[in-house]
């Protein structure tokens, strides 16, 4: 690769990086905001919800949108998007103001996710699969060492400064960009002609709409009803709606031409579908610790912000590690392999966070930390592979942001989890709960990657004999 494109990579990066690293930064942090806006531990956990559940809609709204206005237009609007909310975001009067400017972020980071793929793909027409790779580690790396940051920022300054930091890298990647990114053709005339009604039928407005508010409300009843501890008529009656509009939104994702979520896919495509379920369930498992580990060990252990993203960075460097290691296992000997092993890792992982108590010493965590990390490397690259071998080639599009769509529902499923378990306070009791939930789903995906393996064993059998 040539030196432009090389630019154009980091240009890329720098953008694409905001969304992992504001969803990891903030780990470390939600037991200092917890203080500071004098909030229970599930109100704290909508600065999680917010930012997950804006970019699972954000992303492919952006995704379609960039097709109409310009891949361009997009990512650098999205950086000036994510600009004015990093700088609004610590000025918050209160923590409901933090979390507008929380889903701003959120919205912003995605513009810039949702087209940096495509711009490689559309601009980088030699040694993709090596330019592909250098852009995941921008992702992956900001993910792993995301709570590091955190940690250190808040160590020496205050939370503001995990918004704050934001800047510098927005202002390099919009130099950039606007310089290394190739202009955007002209729309095409449906496109450029196309009207605000059909561009909402296009993006299925009404179905995100019902997903939105439905989700939400379902989320709010039934956290609501654990931070208070009684199960009011009010709690009850929000959560039914919520999930009326949940019901009513796959009702009208069925039916409608252009779906947000198209779920006819599932039927038609099992093999996909499992793979997502599979997926789902594994951020579930990584993001339940990812969350809870950080509080359990500022606010069980007392252990500062700072030595806390320091145990945290085991975990970014256990996956950091295992993903390129992974990436030959699998060309070798296929997905699947790995996926076990990552089940097998995962579980070890949960038991020893059951085994721990108040006791234990603070390093022993990084065991836990460590099977988790290596294991989110085996699964980064081991059920992207898996959802290609599943997916046809014609829908391959759609797969990859059902896959996306699948991994922001196993977040938000992981703060819920940890929302329901620890309720208005986090407790170690409540954490070793956590354990042993995790522990279970851990099991399920053991034997869900030992069933498939066995299959495709028998399957390979039978091919040899025939």
């Amino acid at each position: 690769m040539n030196a432009r494109s090389w630019w154009l990579m980091i240009s890329i990066g720098l953008g694409i990086l905001l969304n992992p690293l504001n969803s990891s930064m903030v780990s470390v942090a939600v037991p200092r905001l917890q203080h500071v806006f004098q909030l229970d531990f599930t109100e704290v956990s909508w600065i999680l919800f917010s930012f997950y559940i804006a970019s699972a809609i954000a992303q492919p709204i952006m995704g379609k949108a960039s097709d109409l206005f310009g891949r361009k237009r997009i990512f650098l609007t999205g950086l000036l998007v994510a600009f004015v909310a990093s700088l609004l975001a610590p000025l918050s009067p209160n923590f409901g103001w933090l979390i507008v400017f929380r889903i701003v972020q959120s919205i912003g980071t995605s513009m810039m996710v949702a087209v940096g793929m495509a711009l490689v793909r559309i601009h980088m027409t030699e040694k993709q699969g090596t330019a592909l790779s250098v852009l995941s580690i921008f992702l992956s790396g900001a993910a792993a060492i995301g709570p590091f940051i955190g940690g250190v920022l808040l160590h020496w300054w205050d939370w503001h400064a995990i918004f704050f930091v934001n800047i510098p890298f927005v202002i390099a990647s919009f130099l950039l960009a606007w310089r290394t990114i190739p202009k955007d053709e002209p729309p095409t005339s449906v496109g450029g002609n196309m009207s605000l009604r059909k561009w909402m039928m296009m993006v299925d407005a009404s179905g995100i709409l019902l997903f939105t508010v439905g989700l939400v409300a379902l989320l709010v009843g039934l956290l609501s009803a654990k931070s208070s501890g009684h199960v009011s008529l009010f709690h009850v009656m929000v959560g039914l709606i919520g999930l009326v509009l949940l019901l009513a939104f796959i009702r009208h994702e069925l039916k409608t031409a252009s779906p947000f979520i198209p779920l006819r896919i599932f039927a038609t495509y099992p093999a996909m579908t499992w793979v997502n379920v599979e997926f789902m369930l594994v951020n579930v498992l990584f993001y339940s610790l990812f969350f809870g580990l950080p509080s359990y060990l500022q606010l069980v252990r007392h252990v500062n912000e700072f030595d806390t993203g320091i145990l945290m960075l085991s975990l970014g460097l256990g996956s950091l590690v295992a993903s390129p290691l992974a990436g030959r296992w699998i060309d070798k000997s296929g997905p699947r392999p790995a996926l076990l092993v990552s089940a097998i890792l995962m579980t070890l992982g949960s038991v020893w966070i059951v085994t721990l108590d108040q006791t234990s010493p603070v390093i022993s965590v990084c065991m836990a930390l460590v099977a988790f990390g290596i294991s989110n490397g085996l699964n980064n690259v081991g059920m992207q592979a898996a959802l290609f071998k599943s997916s046809p080639k014609d829908i391959i599009g759609v797969a990859s942001g059902l896959f996306n769509t699948s991994r922001y529902l196993g977040t938000i499923l992981s703060s819920l989890l940890i929302g329901i378990v620890m309720g208005g306070k986090f407790s170690f009791g409540g954490f070793r709960v956590l354990g042993i939930i995790l522990t279970v789903i851990a099991v399920s995906l053991v034997f869900m990657s030992w069933r498939r393996l066995e299959s495709k064993k028998l399957q390979s059998q039978s091919m040899y004999e025939g």
